[in-house]
Formats: structure tokens, sequence, C-alpha cells
């Protein structure tokens, strides 16, 4: 059942992100998302500039005159949105948890993709998989992927990205465009991310609230695990305290990063007190730059 509250958040993410894909985020999709390749489409005469190596010399022959083959990109691919619903996503110390942010995100790569003609699908996951979606097309499509994410009811707590990995790599025979949305608070999925990436092209998309990665100093505090229902006092007022929790936040950042970078991913983190926007477009910038071979 689909609250009249959810409605509303639906129809604002709706604006929001088709709004963002068609002004914003579309042409870089385009240009860094190839399709499967490029299919013949038909000869015509050659044109100064042609490239050579298209001329098809048995029409040639025959038209008495030089003739090219033209192509044109098979622009449909898969894209897969493989989105985290453990309950540090339910976590939030700004305006909203992590799982607006999450959903927003998810919604604008979906409608990019569409716009652009391809297949969407999901995958919700905690330390179980909840939901998979087939992938397909239209915007109708697109609102059924939103409101998955927002209007589950997880029955698991945990995260174990290998679960969701693990069935990417068993579904499609075609290489797919696989976003994973989550804020990593995992362990062990090192080995199912490897081997993944090496069949599908995936981008890991970090969703973080501020607090993750540094305290504010609001005296004692008794702080719980979402995922464990730990719960832990600690004194936010010790500055001893606040550095070695910024120190430990920065270590697994940097052994994330140090992963993707060694399995050659591109990836990117985006905040809840920030704009998504911007740091999306930039990751798609770099990733173009790094595909044409252009500094």
């Amino acid at each position: 059942m689909i609250s009249r509250e959810l409605v509303k958040k639906l129809k604002k993410i709706e604006i929001y992100t088709s709004r963002l894909a068609n002004d914003q985020l579309a042409g870089s999709y385009h240009s860094v998302f190839k399709g499967r390749g490029m299919a013949f489409s038909e000869v015509r005469q050659y044109q100064a500039g042609d490239d050579v190596r298209f001329i098809d010399w048995n029409v040639s022959a025959r038209m008495n005159d030089t003739y090219v083959k033209v192509f044109t990109e098979e622009r449909e691919m898969t894209v897969m949105l493989l989105v985290d619903l453990s309950a540090s996503e339910r976590f939030g110390s700004t305006e909203k948890p992590k799982i607006e942010t999450v959903a927003e995100v998810a919604a604008l790569l979906a409608f990019s993709a569409i716009k652009n003609n391809d297949r969407v699908g999901l995958i919700l996951f905690t330390d179980r998989i909840e939901r998979f979606v087939p992938p397909k097309k239209g915007r109708s499509h697109v609102m059924r992927v939103v409101t998955e994410i927002l209007n589950a009811n997880p029955d698991g707590e945990g995260t174990d990205l290998s679960v969701a990995l693990d069935l990417l790599g068993g579904i499609g025979k075609r290489r797919t465009v696989a976003f994973v949305i989550s804020d990593f608070i995992a362990d062990q999925y090192e080995k199912a991310l490897k081997v993944v990436s090496a069949k599908h092209d995936v981008i890991p998309i970090r969703v973080v609230d501020p607090r993750e990665d540094e305290l504010a100093d609001v005296g004692l505090a008794l702080v719980e695990d979402l995922e464990t229902g730990e719960l832990v006092e600690v004194d936010t007022s010790n500055a001893k305290v606040r550095i070695e929790y910024a120190r430990e936040a920065q270590r697994q950042r940097a052994a994330r990063e140090h992963l993707f970078r060694r399995l050659q991913l591109d990836h990117v983190t985006v905040s809840t007190e920030r704009d998504f926007v911007r740091p999306l477009t930039e990751l798609f910038r770099l990733r173009q730059r790094r595909l044409t071979g252009y500094r």
C-alpha cells in the first residue's frame, strides 16, 4: 500500500530528477556509456572526409562510383541499480536520511538511462536479496524502481554486498553497466567485486552522512549501531575521541578507494548535506576524458 506521503515524495523526486536528467546529465551519460557496438545501416556516395576504410568496393564497382558503408551505434544497454537497504541507510543527521538520497541518485541515473533508450533493472539488498526487478524501459518502470526503494520493508538489517554482486554476476550474459549505491559499511566483498567487475562495468556510488566521517561535539552520547542494535556511550566532548574517530573513518575510506583504484573502477562519493548532481557530473566528465584519452 502506497501512502499519500509517499506519493508526494515520489512526485517530487520524479519532477526534480527527470529535469536534471534532461538538463544536466543526459548528454554526459550518452557520451560515457556506449551501446553494444556499431551496426551496419546503409551505403551512400562517398563524401570528402569519409574514412576510406569504409568504402564498399562491391557496390562501388556496380554503380561505377564510390560508395561507403554507414554504421550507427546500437544504443540499447542494460543498466542495473544495486541499492543497499540495510539499517544504516536509515541514518540521517541532516534534513533527510541516506535512503532518500539513495532513491534520488537511483532515479536520476534511471531517467538518464531511459532517455537514452536503455533498460533499467534493480537489485535491492541488505544481508540478503530483498527484491529483484528485471530490466525494462519507460518512465512508468523508472517510477516503479523508485517506489520499490522508498516503499521497501526489508527483512534484513545488515549489509552483504557480496550477495548482490553474486546475483549481478549470474544474470545476463551481456556486459552491463551496474551502479552500486551504498554506504559501503560492509566487510569481505572484495573477491565478489573483483569477479563481477571483470564481466560488467561496475561503478560504486557511496552515499554518506557527514556524521559518519566526523563526530560533532555534543557531550555524552548514546550511539546505536543500526545494523546490530549495539549501544555504546561516547564522550564526543573529548577531542581525542573525535580525532581517533575521524582517523578510523579516513583509514576505511582510503582502503575502499585503494580497492576501487586497484580494480580500475570509476567511483564517487555523495553526501546527504550537499548537491549530488555535481559529483556525478564530474565523475562522468573524468570518465569521458579517460575514455577519449583527453587530459
